[in-house]
């Protein structure tokens, strides 16, 4: 075991915490990343944190972003929704239906968002590569 991340080979993530991380981002929430934590070996588990302050430590912080392919949809903003409702021909905008309407975006954006996943990433202290595993659903 080490404090050197370049004994990183692999990374999991699970895809409920890259779903909270980069919804968190995209909302302009709290600044939530992906943390990993020393000591570091081959295989890491990549988790969920809100960072708060400078990390002075030797943890890694890496952007849920950074883990998505280019071709990943956008986080569907409650603006963008409204415009799509607003200028659907099949049905009337109401505050009600721009709720639903919305939270349906929400819901299939979480759902095809793990489809999305990058193989590898690039550790950013030192530039190395390594492999992602997407866990759960």
């Amino acid at each position: 075991m080490s404090t050197d991340p370049s004994a990183i080979r692999s990374l999991a993530v699970s895809a409920e915490d890259l779903l909270a991380a980069a919804e968190a981002s995209a909302r302009d929430g709290p600044n939530a990343v992906l943390r990993v934590t020393p000591p570091y070996s081959g295989r890491m588990r990549a988790r969920l944190h809100v960072v708060q302050g400078d990390a002075a430590d030797e943890t890694l912080h890496i952007s849920p972003t950074s883990l998505l392919r280019e071709d990943a949809p956008p986080y569907p903003t409650p603006d963008r929704t409204a415009d799509e409702l607003r200028n659907r021909d099949d049905e009337t905008y109401s505050v009600a239906r721009h709720r639903e309407y919305h939270e349906r975006c929400v819901a299939e954006w979480r759902e095809t968002l793990p489809d999305h996943v990058v193989e590898t990433v690039t550790i950013p202290t030192d530039g190395h590569e390594v492999r992602i595993s997407l866990l759960g659903p």
